[in-house]
């Protein structure tokens, strides 16, 4: 697929604020909502990658699921690894049960599972589990996991994979509104209620693949600048006591969703989202998501957290770069480690 620097960018809005939630600061009390923008961005790609695949007649379910092993879970690995030799250094044996319960369940992508039957992701309790912020890579895990099959069995049939594609997304969409109400931890944590989310970025992917809509530049960069408003605006009026996802997580899929559509095709903020620094941040996210909670809760075990933030950021940015270079860019090149 094309290439997109300006989604590079977006990632990198979308991984600062979640490290600055987790860090406590109030100024974006709505920074979890980078998650959700990871969401559709991640199913925006997946459909993009996917679709191309099968209109080449060059789709292979064992190649997809080598390249999503390739991408995460070398680096997802080797901090689990890291994180579980600091926790039996640091940790008192009343959170090492709780820290292995939730290893357990990591490489088996259900991290989401095991913490909504702990119940709770805000609050002080949440900030001392190294691994709490897993749970969105599982329920990513889970949408790859039945996806593809999905795809495979309907792309050929057009309307039949659209209407189903269509009425999946809008029953995920009043499970989470009416959960959110009912059961907070269950909406928040479950796959059939954030599905909606990652199918917004594969609508976003379909119409790009069909070339149905040309913004011209300036209109595109008024869009874009609209989605982005919508989502620093999640982050900025967001807080623990809004009801998430519900309807809230509208307001930050609809922004992301029109910046996935329409930056390409803008001048100036394709330009911003562009710069080097920025992609770089972007390129840098995945790494620097996995890192930052394992960080942030040893510190806080420790007593090492408050008046440390600056140290503690950038040594996340030291490791999140060396596990880039070292570990996620070596296991992407398929020449490395033939499988």
């Amino acid at each position: 697929m094309k290439y997109r620097p300006e989604i590079d960018g977006l990632r990198a809005l979308a991984v600062v604020p979640v490290i600055l939630f987790h860090a406590g600061y109030d100024l974006l009390s709505g920074g979890f909502v980078g998650v959700d923008v990871f969401f559709v961005i991640s199913g925006y790609l997946i459909t993009t990658i996917l679709i191309e695949d099968v209109e080449c007649k060059n789709f292979s379910i064992i190649k997809f699921y080598e390249r999503r092993a390739r991408r995460i879970l070398p680096a997802l690995y080797i901090v689990t690894i890291i994180s579980t030799i600091a926790a039996y250094i640091v940790l008192y044996p009343e959170y090492l049960v709780s820290f292995a319960k939730s290893l357990i369940s990591t490489p088996l992508f259900l991290a989401n599972f095991y913490f909504w039957s702990e119940r709770g992701y805000f609050g002080s309790i949440s900030e001392l589990k190294p691994l709490i912020h897993f749970w969105s890579l599982a329920i990513e895990e889970q949408f790859y996991i039945v996806f593809p099959f999905f795809i495979l069995l309907f792309y050929r049939f057009k309307k039949l994979f659209y209407s189903l594609l269509i009425t999946g997304l809008f029953i995920s969409i009043c499970a989470s509104f009416y959960l959110t109400q009912l059961h907070f931890d269950t909406a928040f944590y479950f796959p059939f209620t954030r599905a909606w989310e990652l199918l917004s970025g594969s609508v976003a992917a379909i119409i790009l693949n069909k070339h149905s809509i040309n913004f011209k530049s300036a209109h595109a960069d008024i869009i874009s600048a609209l989605g982005l408003v919508l989502i620093v605006f999640s982050y900025l009026s967001f807080d623990k006591t809004t009801p998430f996802p519900g309807v809230y997580a509208i307001i930050p899929v609809i922004g992301t969703f029109l910046f996935i559509m329409s930056a390409s095709e803008a001048y100036y903020i394709k330009k911003i989202f562009s710069f080097k620094p920025i992609v770089l941040l972007g390129l840098l996210s995945f790494s620097l998501y996995l890192w930052h909670q394992p960080i942030f809760a040893f510190a806080r075990h420790l007593n090492l957290f408050n008046g440390n933030f600056i140290e503690l950021c950038l040594l996340i940015l030291l490791f999140a770069y060396i596990t880039y270079c070292y570990v996620e860019k070596p296991f992407r090149n398929k020449s490395f480690l033939s499988l």
